[in-house]
């Protein structure tokens, strides 16, 4: 998907994005933040694409020679930037390596745009030679960069870059979609709209009974620990974090449970509860559990994320986090 025009949802971004594009008035450096799933990638290519596309009418035409090669990856005028194989972060010689590129001159394209993806992995020593390029952009280059949260990036970076926020698309918005494009049934297409959290592209590659046995495996885990079963905590880390996606998963559901329970204990509405068809245990659990323990866990499920993502024993951080959780 290249085109602004094909991207659901997110239009206020897109049109500040297009209007930037077709007056030339682009800031150097962006920065997307905004849960897994919601699109922040795809807007990034399709701005590359609106950028290079040889039309020129403030989106890309997805036909002309430059959408093509971004299509297929080979466009010499946009450089991704992300996390090499084996390695826990992405390092300062990257960054450099990057920076080399886009002080040359430009090939076909009008800008040289670079990815970075995700920030959250750029090392501080490397978000730190990174600055050098915010504070004196070379010519015709555009730096976006694309995070789940803020945290971990340093405030100078930050302060350099338009910050644009993106939020999961409503449930309703996808099961609208899945109807059109997967033929289901409005109940079916509700249920797996609310099971990927907004995640449209989870959505179309998912189907409910797959995404419901993975979410019963995860909560029913959580569900028969308590805060002093260190053995069953361990044995839970052990199995959630077999492998990087499973872990990954596991932390994707306990986010959406957490958040379903601060929804009806802040609001006292279930308008926008992603786990429906679990709303009497949600109601429970917001009931008996505080705010600030809920907050407390969201915020550390950044952490573990990064973590995992940095190829950290993934039994350890898990049993580390369980227990709060459990409190």
């Amino acid at each position: 998907m290249l085109r602004f025009q094909d991207i659901i949802g997110h239009q206020g971004q897109i049109e500040l994005l297009r209007r930037a594009v077709d007056r030339d008035r682009l800031h150097h450096a962006y920065i997307f933040v905004g849960p897994e799933g919601t699109g922040k990638r795809t807007v990034a290519t399709a701005l590359a694409a609106a950028i290079q596309c040889q039309a020129g009418d403030g989106d890309a035409c997805g036909e002309c020679p430059s959408c093509l090669c971004i299509r297929d990856g080979n466009h010499a005028d946009l450089h991704w930037l992300e996390q090499r194989k084996g390695k826990r972060d992405i390092t300062i010689e990257q960054v450099r390596e990057l920076q080399k590129q886009l002080v040359l001159r430009r090939f076909t394209g009008r800008k040289k745009i670079a990815i970075i993806d995700p920030l959250t992995l750029v090392n501080l020593h490397a978000q730190n030679a990174l600055l050098k390029t915010l504070e004196e952009p070379p010519e015709d280059s555009l730096l976006i960069l694309i995070a789940e949260s803020t945290g971990d990036v340093l405030p100078t970076v930050l302060s350099r870059c338009l910050r644009l926020q993106f939020f999961p698309l409503a449930a309703e918005q996808v099961a609208a979609i899945l109807v059109r494009r997967k033929g289901l049934a409005e109940d079916r297409a509700l249920l797996l709209a609310s099971l990927s959290y907004g995640s449209l592209g989870t959505a179309l590659e998912s189907d409910e009974a797959e995404l419901l046995d993975q979410r019963q495996d995860c909560l029913r885990g959580l569900a028969a620990l308590s805060a002093d079963d260190m053995r069953g905590i361990t044995a839970l880390a052990e199995e959630m974090g077999g492998d990087r996606e499973k872990a990954l998963k596991f932390l994707e559901w306990v986010r959406g449970w957490l958040r379903d329970i601060m929804v009806l204990q802040v609001t006292g509405s279930t308008a926008t509860v992603y786990n429906r068809d679990l709303l009497e245990q949600l109601q429970r659990a917001a009931a008996t559990r505080r705010v600030e323990q809920s907050t407390g866990a969201l915020a550390e499920i950044d952490n573990v994320t990064r973590a995992i993502h940095r190829n950290f024993n993934r039994r350890m951080v898990l049993e580390g986090f369980i227990p709060m959780l459990l409190n």
